[in-house]
């Protein structure tokens, strides 16, 4: 390069960022195009196994929410849109998209160059993925839940369309605005968001604007998508580049704990830090409190994660007691797998007993050999938790759909405890999940060919996967005693694995029960 060409290089900002994506991007450590060719094809295989035949299944079932008309499809699609930007606004809080390389952040930062001039061309293109990304995504869930490409001749599947391509564009910039923008922002963003979805569905559902709802919908996001744009742009030159770097250098980690098959572990590091309560855990006489009140009190410690917990019990109880007491159909189905994965879910987030249980376990010597209190003291209070959260919002549901259309209400009761406690072991075993076993990465030669990263990504989400499979195989057990029988016997299976995780033998175990 001659002088001139570098004097002109350095009078360009653009061009210098490009000139240093460039650089950076021709560096050894790069992906070659066989790790591309095999993740495209490891891809492949997933889609054929799990993917095509839920579509199949899907499409040759009735729809789950049947779209008549435009005044039923607009309460759906503004509860669409409101979720979708929410979500964006949250993913943003922990991962947005104006995360670097930590090295690629900080030769930019190290220059002299405004923030706007190499982030905002990152955010850009970052944005155009996100919003076909939604956009996809939105347009496959309308296929697989809806009848929306049943309508092919009426104008309510280019209205649908047209509402997924705002919802695209809208929870791609809110994804920024997540990130970029202060926590009252956001919370003012999410409550506006909230309010506009609940007067665009009253107005859709009325005779107002004759059947013309969702083209409001995609009015209003096709004005609201370069408003927030435009808002979310003009902040990036603001950014607090010290938590940016921050932010970068975690998320860094974090692919790294993926890429080498501790995903458990990346997760861990977005996990909230507790805050406040410490002098609560302790009376006033200075011992410390009940079993269940530490873990109450553990769990407050972190508040977010403690809503969010009870968000999805909640939830996932009034699913699961819908699906039980429902009759045999889509419906019903749909409601006994999303309520046992919300409960699932929300088992993990109550409180951080289960690692607690895990580091006791794993650290013996440390703790000494004496256990007898151990799981009185670590299990109290996540299983009290979920049983009494789930039984709340299922004895509502109950009450509300009394007498039961599906069976009798000891047969719900048998089935709905029995997922529980499927759930619960399905949760003991993903909680006492170590470092990746080594024999997992072996050859797995099949006539498929190699499905050993099949095999790598069950172990990395085997509670969900022991939660799916359990459901599906208490439902086709023709009684609730059996279905129960099922439940328990994965649930033990469940607990049995995850003390061998630990390194704990079975001599092991029933030596030190029996010095209980």
């Amino acid at each position: 390069m001659t002088t001139d060409g570098i004097t002109a290089v350095e009078a360009d900002p653009k061009a210098r960022v490009h000139a240093v994506r460039h650089r950076y991007a021709r560096r050894g450590d790069r992906a070659t195009a066989h790790d591309w060719a095999y993740t495209i094809y490891l891809t492949v295989i997933l889609a054929s196994v799990y993917v095509a035949p839920v579509v199949y299944l899907v499409s040759t079932s009735q729809p789950l929410v049947p779209l008549g008309s435009s005044q039923a499809a607009t309460p759906v699609a503004c509860v669409v849109a409101a979720a979708a930007v929410w979500g964006a606004q949250l993913t943003g809080r922990f991962w947005g998209p104006l995360v670097l390389k930590p090295f690629l952040l900080h030769v930019f930062m190290s220059t002299d160059l405004s923030p706007t001039h190499y982030l905002g061309p990152i955010a850009r293109r970052r944005l155009v993925y996100a919003g076909l990304g939604t956009l996809l995504t939105v347009c496959t869930a309308a296929f697989l839940v809806t009848d929306l490409f049943d309508h092919r001749g009426t104008a309510l599947l280019p209205q649908g369309v047209s509402v997924a391509v705002g919802i695209g564009a809208v929870a791609a910039v809110a994804w920024l605005w997540g990130q970029i923008r202060t926590v009252r922002d956001n919370l003012l963003l999410a409550s506006a968001v909230a309010a506009a979805a609940v007067v665009v569905a009253l107005l859709g559902r009325s005779a107002l604007l004759g059947g013309g709802g969702l083209w409001l919908v995609a009015g209003v996001l096709a004005v609201s998508a370069p408003v927030l744009g435009r808002s979310a742009f003009r902040a990036v030159r603001t950014v607090d580049l010290a938590r940016l770097a921050r932010e970068s250098a975690r998320a860094a980690e974090a692919q790294t704990f993926a890429w080498t098959g501790t995903l458990h572990h990346a997760l861990d590091l977005y996990r909230p830090q507790p805050r406040g309560l410490t002098s609560v855990l302790v009376r006033a006489d200075g011992r410390l409190r009940g079993h269940l009140a530490q873990g109450a009190v553990r769990a407050l410690r972190t508040r977010g994660r403690a809503i969010a917990a009870g968000a999805f019990l909640l939830t996932g109880g009034a699913l699961l007691t819908l699906g039980v007491t429902e009759p045999d159909g889509g419906l019903a189905t749909f409601s006994l797998v999303a309520g046992p994965v919300a409960v699932y879910w929300g088992s993990g987030w109550v409180g951080e007993s289960w690692r607690g249980l895990r580091d006791e376990l794993t650290l013996a010597p440390l703790f000494g050999e004496w256990w007898g209190g151990m799981l009185a003291r670590t299990l109290a209070w996540p299983v009290v938790a979920v049983v009494a959260t789930v039984g709340l919002a299922g004895g509502v549901v109950a009450m509300v759909r009394w007498p039961f259309a599906g069976g009798g209400p000891l047969d719900a009761l048998l089935f709905a405890a029995g997922t529980v406690v499927l759930v619960l072991g399905a949760r003991f075993l993903r909680e006492m999940k170590m470092n990746l076993p080594i024999e997992l990465l072996l050859p797995l030669i099949t006539p498929l060919g190699d499905l050993s990263g099949l095999r790598v990504f069950v172990w990395q989400f085997d509670g969900l996967v022991v939660v799916l499979v359990g459901v599906l195989a208490m439902a086709e057990m023709p009684s609730a005693p059996g279905a129960a029988l099922v439940a328990l016997g994965i649930a033990a299976w469940c607990v049995w694995a995850g003390l061998r995780r630990t390194g704990w033998a079975r001599r092991a175990v029933f030596s030190r029960l029996g010095r209980v």
